[in-house]
């Protein structure tokens, strides 16, 4: 068991030498990218990583505080999803409804379970899980992003 400051030492870590690993490798569109606090350049989308409960997810949240708006931004997503590139050996799961601490929201993801950043052993499962997922997202998000401009 780790106190929090190691705990949080760690994930600083982790986090640090994801973003170190992924520096070289430049958006769909060929610019640099800081892939750790990726920026989809629009209110209410985020394209959000996540390691806790030794699960890893990565994917894009549509956060739209009004339901009816959002729903039609996750339809648009939905209706572009063959654009989405597939990565091998995982579908994405498209959530309609979801909740994440208290906050209602749409997203596309994927999961990885039975890892942590506080375990040194599961990082490279964990750069391997977030590395083609979240190119596949940029590749996606910079076709899929201009419709729902239209939708702000």
């Amino acid at each position: 068991m780790y106190s929090k400051a190691e705990a949080a030492q760690l994930r600083h870590a982790f986090w640090t030498t994801f973003g170190q690993y992924m520096a070289p490798v430049p958006s769909a569109e060929g610019e640099p990218v800081n892939w750790i606090n990726y920026r989809t350049g629009l209110k209410h989308v985020q394209l959000r990583m996540r390691t806790e409960n030794r699960r890893a997810s990565v994917g894009l949240e549509l956060l739209h505080p009004d339901a009816d708006i959002r729903a039609l931004q996750f339809e648009q997503l939905q209706a572009l999803h063959n654009m989405l590139p597939a990565v091998p050996g995982q579908e994405w799961e498209w959530q309609p409804e979801a909740e994440e601490n208290g906050q209602l929201l749409s997203r596309v993801q994927q999961e990885l379970c039975g890892v942590s950043p506080l375990n040194r052993e599961d990082w490279p499962a964990l750069i391997s899980f977030f590395k083609p997922r979240l190119i596949a997202l940029d590749e996606f998000w910079s076709q899929a992003r201009y419709p729902l401009e239209d939708l702000m």
